[in-house]
């Protein structure tokens, strides 16, 4: 099989944790979520088959293009969230990452992503795949970490209007849910900013400039300032809570609806 068969594997398994995630909302996460961790554990095989396959084929690492660099960012949410889901009063993380990682699999599967190389991939060269990497796991840490802040709203909605689908739902308590999201982000801006430190390198090296005005360039510091931001906010100014939660899911949902129309508008990623 090829890596867009695995991937349409992964993405209908993904499918079904989602349907499965929906029962789990309905009973108010009484139930303990193993079931929806097995699925995205089994999934996960698929998923990582599709990016070996892919990258064998190139003879690097696969984030060339924009299909590539989405199935890379739902990798990482998939592999963070079975790392973490090891203990169990984390596991209802999947209950909602599955949707998202539904919507995104179902996204990069449209054709017009996965774009034939015309010669060579665009992202060639050591300089470039680290930097590709690293600005990729660090959207997939965003977006863990906005799944994250989804349970704090959820819990945070029983306790104010249904409180005893709130005492005996299993989900984490809403203080443990808040330490993780910022340790998600911290995590993912850190992994961010080595990232546009080597892009910083590469341009240097390549075009001889350290910043250029290329429209992807100025949204990744976009980016990188809106997270900064969210984090000074929550430390310095003790901005926690229920506007921390909805700042991490937004900003993760700029990401995402911006990502692709950033790339094609950039002249260094889509040349």
């Amino acid at each position: 099989m090829d890596s867009r068969t695995y991937f349409l594997i992964a993405v209908a398994l993904y499918g079904i944790s989602m349907i499965y995630s929906f029962f789990l909302w309905r009973r108010g996460f009484q139930k303990d979520n193993r079931t929806s961790y097995v699925i995205l554990l089994v999934t996960w095989a698929p998923h990582t088959m599709a990016m070996v396959e892919r990258g064998f084929s190139l003879s690097r690492c696969p984030v060339n293009n924009l299909y590539e660099a989405t199935m890379f960012i739902a990798w990482t949410i998939v592999t963070t969230y079975l790392v973490i889901g090891v203990w169990s009063r984390f596991r209802f993380l999947g209950a909602f990452a599955s949707p998202v990682l539904f919507a995104i699999g179902v996204f990069a599967l449209m054709p017009a992503l996965d774009a034939p190389y015309n010669d060579q991939p665009r992202f060639v060269g050591g300089w470039q795949s680290l930097h590709a990497a690293l600005i990729l796991l660090a959207y997939g840490a965003f977006g863990l970490a906005s799944v994250a802040a989804a349970m704090y709203l959820s819990q945070e909605y029983n306790l104010k209007f249904n409180k005893l689908r709130a005492v005996f739902s299993r989900l984490p308590a809403i203080q443990r849910l808040e330490v993780a999201t910022g340790r998600l982000l911290l995590g993912g801006f850190i992994l961010l900013t080595v990232g546009l430190g080597v892009g910083v390198t590469w341009l240097q090296q390549t075009k001889g400039v350290i910043l250029t005005d290329d429209f992807k360039v100025v949204w990744s510091f976009l980016v990188w300032l809106i997270y900064l931001s969210l984090l000074i906010m929550h430390w310095r100014f003790a901005q926690s809570g229920h506007r921390f939660a909805w700042g991490a899911v937004g900003g993760f949902l700029f990401v995402m609806l911006t990502f692709w129309g950033s790339n094609l508008l950039s002249s260094i990623h889509n040349p």
